[in-house]
């Protein structure tokens, strides 16, 4: 086990204090076992800053947008994703955990890792979606969550989905009245989160971290 990586009932402490808007009873809930899951929760074989690799011809995306669980609830909604997991990107540490993210020290962000079979979904809709969850104008948190590790961000893995976002982005703002704050950079490592934070909305059906639109809706 590395330094760091706790066990749930410690990591629940932190949680209520990093999310803000998380109330005691969101923080509290149940957690029950998981049903059959029609999404996987191993994308790319994620893993602790290692590296990776999508299965076949699927690909892979990844997208900061405040709280991770509503986030990773959203796009587990998506015909065409195939799994997803939360995790720490962006950051300047090795290190990341949960409690030294929320110090905001590290540099990472909550970002939820894609992967998605470009042949059922494409990523300009996956960009669509999350234009759609969240205010890419609020600089660095989303609604009461606030801190760096909360900003919006589009993670790219290579130069074609770095187009796309750059396309996606200069439409959406033609649409909001105030600057989008969104950052789009170059994917590197990206560390998993730990296994209290995986899909947390499915394992306990506690929406903690809602997202703008009915997840159903996606």
């Amino acid at each position: 086990m590395k330094l760091g990586r706790i066990a749930p009932f410690v990591v629940l402490s932190f949680a209520a204090a990093c999310h803000e808007s998380h109330s005691s009873a969101d923080t509290s809930a149940p957690v029950r076992a998981p049903a059959a899951a029609p999404v996987g929760t191993n994308p790319g074989h994620a893993g602790y800053g290692t590296p990776l690799t999508p299965t076949g011809r699927d690909k892979l995306a990844a997208f900061a947008a405040g709280c991770f669980w509503g986030v990773e609830d959203a796009f587990r909604h998506v015909p065409g994703v195939v799994a997803t997991s939360v995790g720490y990107a962006g950051g300047h540490t090795t290190d990341p955990t949960y409690e030294r993210v929320c110090t905001h020290r590290t540099g990472h962000a909550e970002t939820v890792l894609v992967e998605f079979d470009p042949a059922r979904v494409p990523y300009e809709q996956l960009l669509r979606v999350f234009w759609k969850i969240h205010d890419p104008t609020q600089t660095d948190g989303q609604g009461p969550d606030l801190g760096d590790n909360y900003r919006s961000i589009v993670f790219t893995f290579d130069a074609e989905e770095a187009a796309a976002a750059t396309a996606s982005l200069q439409a959406e703002q033609k649409h909001l009245a105030r600057p989008i704050a969104t950052r789009l950079q170059p994917m590197g490592a990206f560390y998993e989160a730990e296994a209290f934070h995986q899909q947390y909305a499915e394992r306990t059906g506690s929406h903690a971290c809602p997202v703008r639109v009915s997840v159903d809706s996606l």
